[in-house]
């Protein structure tokens, strides 16, 4: 059946095999995650050529997404590797400890964030290891910060921290950063996630830099902002605008916003980026107790499926896939969840287009491909595109009918993989019009996703072969061109 939700999934230690890899592709793996967060720069790209082969061997084209690290506000490392801390007890913060090799202890440790003293007062709360500890800031001197623990539990290394309500001031991109997206750029991942973005400059940087880095390959990766700290969200539109979607990046906005607020914060920002024609992926915990069990949650279920009804393009694994013990079943698991919630799903599309402004040509024949395709209760809709806008455009909008993008452009098939209810294929579109629409039926028929008689509503541009010129659309009967 066709799926419209696509499934990113982690790499690791877990599913680096390449037997296991091409399992995983084959159960419904449409894009894979690298994490820039760990490994070297010859790790990620020994990595990336295995998707490439694994996929070649799936016969399928899968997207690479590269994600940055970002800033490591974290703690350093401990004498016996962790250290138990119970409520009420002193713990001091110091920016300066391990400079000449000190190890934390039950006292005191180390931060890899040296700017955190100037960025705290007294009162704050300091979330440390995905929230699970609570530090309460008593005072700051020079580059020690004194907290009591209001929430012990164990701490262990490199263990992350927040503060809550945000406000750390981090940049976005590190000079690791600056360098992981060379070497993205040097196997041209196509998409590019910038973790803990506070502004549309930090996503304009970011774009800037890939496009320098990709020049000599003529590649330009699309930009996923992960959206995680408290100070993104009253500009959430202002990063949508400079990105190509968003990832609602549900472990760190937790932390610094509160559990409860992330699940209308999800709502929201899956709809203004549906709103805005951008992209959306929910992420962390999705599927978290598969790291240890061969069968999710009933609460898991529940949210994967959510994420679906919310309409995210995609929903993503993290640890479930990279080191769990898994990983193929996790993404079995997921396709199954995704098709069950789509096949509930009421799409009313009339509603979206009632206060539509059309701006472009191309825009509004995507548009009027939707209505018709709607309103006619068509086979498909096959989108000959170069650049892969227009089936993006038609992605946003909710509809029974799959979307087809066939394209020349192997960049754009990849890129496709992570459009919402959009399937791509490779069509060289050679000749005219009608040449080229006879070669798509053809291929759809090949596929055995129409037959002779099934209606179908195609779009393209005239002359055929120009990027951002889709100028025409055609209900066509299969069988019409001989």
């Amino acid at each position: 059946m066709f799926r419209g939700t696509k499934i990113v999934a982690t790499i690791g230690p877990a599913s680096t095999d390449f037997d296991i890899l091409v399992r995983m592709i084959e159960a419904g793996v449409d894009v894979v995650r690298l994490n820039f967060s760990h490994g070297k720069a010859q790790d990620h790209i020994d990595r990336a050529n295995l998707v490439r082969r694994a996929a070649a061997q799936c016969g399928r084209e899968v997207a690479i997404m590269a994600d940055m690290q970002g800033p490591k506000i974290r703690v350093g490392k401990f004498e016996q590797g962790k250290i138990f801390l119970e409520n009420g007890e002193k713990f001091i913060l110091d920016a300066k400890w391990g400079e000449n090799g000190e190890l934390g202890n039950q006292e005191r440790v180390g931060l890899d964030y040296k700017a955190l003293p100037r960025d705290v007062r007294p009162g704050d709360k300091l979330l440390l290891n995905d929230g699970l500890i609570v530090l309460v800031v008593e005072r700051i001197l020079g580059h020690e910060i004194f907290t009591v623990v209001k929430v012990g539990g164990e701490l262990s290394n490199n263990k992350g921290i927040n503060r809550q309500g945000g406000g750390l001031t981090a940049p976005a991109l590190t000079a690791k950063d600056m360098e992981d997206i060379k070497t993205a750029m040097s196997f041209q991942a196509d998409y590019l996630a910038i973790s803990f973005p506070k502004s549309a400059t930090d996503m304009e940087m970011a774009r800037q830099l890939a496009n320098i880095a990709g020049e000599p390959f003529h590649h330009k990766p699309m930009m996923i902002a992960k959206i995680e700290r408290a100070e993104a969200i009253p500009v959430l539109q202002e990063i949508l605008d400079a990105s190509d979607g968003i990832m609602v990046a549900r472990g760190d906005l937790a932390v610094e916003v509160g559990n409860a607020a992330v699940p209308a914060l999800q709502k929201r920002m899956i709809r203004m980026a549906r709103e805005s024609n951008k992209l959306a992926i929910t992420a962390t915990q999705m599927m978290e107790s598969m790291i240890v069990n061969a069968v999710p949650t009933r609460a898991e279920v529940s949210d994967v499926a959510n994420a679906v009804l919310d309409g995210t393009d995609a929903v993503m694994t993290s640890a479930e896939t990279a080191s769990g013990r898994y990983p193929i079943e996790t993404v079995e698991m997921m396709a199954a969840i995704c098709l069950e919630a789509e096949q509930s799903e009421y799409n009313k599309l009339d509603a979206d287009f009632l206060n539509v402004t059309f701006t472009r040509i191309d825009q509004s024949i995507a548009y009027g491909a939707l209505f018709t395709a709607h309103h006619l209760r068509v086979k498909a809709i096959v989108a000959l595109t170069e650049s892969g806008s227009t089936a993006l455009w038609m992605s946003r909008h909710s509809i029974d009918t799959p979307i087809y993008a066939l394209t020349p452009s192997t960049t754009t098939h990849r890129k496709a993989s992570l459009y919402r209810n959009v399937r791509a294929y490779n069509l060289m579109q050679e000749g005219d019009s009608t040449a080229v629409l006879k070669q798509a039926e053809d291929l759809m028929v090949a596929k055995g996703i129409v037959k002779k008689g099934d209606m179908i509503v195609v779009t393209w541009g005239e002359p055929m072969g120009q990027v951002g010129g889709t100028n025409a659309l055609k209900i066509v009967r299969v069988g019409e061109f001989g």
